[in-house]
């Protein structure tokens, strides 16, 4: 009994860490896309037991939203995606309670995003 314990809690450890591994590298090729497109500026929020969102944008020479980068969620399955609705707005006109009215986390990460686009 015990050792069947420990072969399931080892193969589970395992899946962990392979499937962890999956999401890193589609993020990290998501997020090399984005830095093709212009500066970056990234952003995270959340906690241990909360959905943890990491939002990225990435701004053109005239300081507009070329692309855009959101991932949220608990486990290894949560993958990035675009926010389109961000495509071309200005920086000044990022407002993260007007984008996200709903989500603090969203605006967090948002906010953080744009603090590291303002320094």
């Amino acid at each position: 009994m015990v050792t069947t314990l420990i072969t399931v809690a080892v193969i589970a450890w395992l899946c962990q860490l392979v499937l962890g591994g999956w999401q890193i590298h589609r993020f990290n090729r998501a997020f090399d896309a984005l830095c093709q497109r212009g500066r970056v500026g990234v952003g995270r929020s959340g906690g241990r037991f909360k959905p943890r969102v990491v939002i990225a944008i990435a701004l053109d020479d005239n300081n507009r939203v070329c692309d855009s980068l959101m991932m949220r969620g608990l486990t290894v399955f949560a993958r990035p995606m675009k926010i389109a609705a961000l495509n071309g707005l200005p920086l000044q006109e990022l407002e993260p309670g007007v984008i996200f009215p709903h989500d603090s986390l969203c605006q967090n990460a948002l906010s953080l995003a744009l603090k590291l686009k303002h320094g």
